[in-house]
């Protein structure tokens, strides 16, 4: 199997699992990730959702089979290619759930946008990163958006135009990290992060995600008035009355 599916409590954790090709991409193994996201979309006991990689690297980017039809495909073949990646990204956003990298060895080219597509990102401070297309005549365009969103302009030009490589601790400062840990305390670590989705409520972090990424397109006012709209849905879910109930209660 190219993608393990597990469940432990309200964790589903997918590992791409091609270790002997460095867990790179093939057209099949984007197909899969697309499905366990559908899947575990629909599953109302999960929390969070964690991508990570079997053997000694996260993901080192396109698969050769990839690399040859950008070599041989025509426009529409390379077209595909390129759009069911894209899908791929956009799904991780649509996800209800929080979807978490859990990066160690290298998360270069494809594999750096997969990592940068998911909603946080947790790695090893040894583990390395890098968008390096450039430096083979080839553009890592389909995660520029998402890039763009999550660091500054100046320095999205660097990374995507220089394409070189950088540890986490570098990823951490440029905004691409949300923690890092070192190897002996990856694992505690990872576990103890995603275990603080099940002290908060499920629904206020549903509501909060698909509000983040929903002010991508809109107006100062807009945005303002969808929190308005996110708040008023909050108040009347389960978990909010019973949060209310509880605090009037203890005061």
């Amino acid at each position: 199997m190219e993608l393990l599916y597990e469940i432990e409590g309200s964790t589903a954790t997918l590992t791409l699992n091609r270790p002997e090709k460095r867990n790179a991409l093939s057209d099949n193994l984007i197909n899969l990730l697309k499905d366990a996201l559908h899947k575990a979309d629909k599953d109302d006991n999960l929390r969070v959702v964690v991508i990570r990689g079997a053997g000694t690297d996260f993901c080192s980017g396109a698969d050769l089979s990839v690399l040859q039809k950008v070599a041989e495909g025509s426009i529409l073949d390379n077209l595909a290619d390129a759009e069911n990646l894209m899908k791929l990204f956009a799904l991780i956003r649509r996800v209800k759930i929080p979807v978490i990298a859990v990066v160690h060895g290298r998360a270069l080219a494809g594999g750096c946008g997969l990592a940068t597509a998911c909603d946080l990102v947790l790695a090893t401070k040894a583990a390395k990163f890098a968008y390096p297309e450039v430096k083979i005549g080839f553009v890592p365009a389909i995660v520029a958006a998402i890039l763009r969103r999550n660091v500054s302009e100046k320095r999205a030009f660097e990374l995507i135009t220089l394409g070189f490589e950088f540890d986490a601790e570098e990823a951490q400062k440029f905004g691409l990290v949300n923690q890092t840990y070192d190897e002996a305390d990856f694992e505690t670590g990872v576990k103890n992060y995603v275990a603080a989705y099940e002290k908060v409520s499920r629904s206020a972090v549903m509501l909060s995600k698909r509000l983040l990424y929903q002010m991508d397109n809109m107006t100062f006012e807009q945005s303002l008035q969808a929190g308005v709209d996110t708040n008023t849905i909050a108040r009347l879910t389960e978990d909010c009355q019973t949060g209310i109930a509880k605090f009037l209660k203890k005061s």
